[in-house]
């Protein structure tokens, strides 16, 4: 376990990347979320392994994503945030319904991160769809309910992100964290 790794998750538009950003500019080392660069990589190249397309095959592309960013987080030192993490991939099979996988369960048993895991709630005043975030606001609740019950069923403790400006957001997790 390495509690110097520390995962911001939650749904879909509830402000996640934005509080990333505000932490990397703050000087905190950061790990992009991999989802939204898998997906701008699959639009590019016309590939399938897309949420809505080949889901199954976007969730193990992701979970080889996410750990090799596990590992190189390990040339940082200090705190590093993650925008999402491997427990993020138990909640994805929990959100539609499908039996999580032995080694998906193995690696999010494997590769620990913080005990205290920030999830960003439902935020409908700034939820937006994009050009990778086509889900409602619905699917966005149950996304936030998913993530919840596999970081909670995982032996985390969350911690849920106030609902305010992203300086308030990033106080909160500095003093949380550190």
């Amino acid at each position: 376990m390495s509690s110097r790794y520390v995962v911001i998750t939650g749904g879909p538009g509830a402000g996640k990347t934005t509080l990333l950003d505000s932490l990397r500019r703050a000087g905190h080392a950061c790990v992009e979320e991999a989802g939204r660069q898998i997906t701008r990589d699959q639009v590019r190249i016309g590939g399938q392994a897309v949420h809505g397309a080949d889901s199954r095959l976007y969730a193990e592309i992701t979970l080889s994503w996410e750990i090799r960013s596990y590992h190189l987080a390990g040339e940082h030192t200090g705190l590093v945030f993650f925008d999402r993490g491997i427990p993020d991939l138990v909640g994805y099979h929990l959100l539609l319904g499908w039996p999580v996988p032995d080694h998906v369960a193995a690696a999010a048993r494997r590769f620990r991160y913080h005990r205290r895991v920030f999830i960003a709630p439902p935020w409908p005043e700034i939820y937006a769809n994009d050009s990778e975030r086509h889900q409602d606001f619905a699917e966005a609740v149950r996304t936030h309910d998913a993530m919840a019950a596999a970081y909670t069923d995982l032996g985390y403790e969350l911690s849920v992100l106030p609902l305010s400006d992203v300086g308030s957001r990033l106080r909160f997790v500095e003093r949380l964290a550190l």
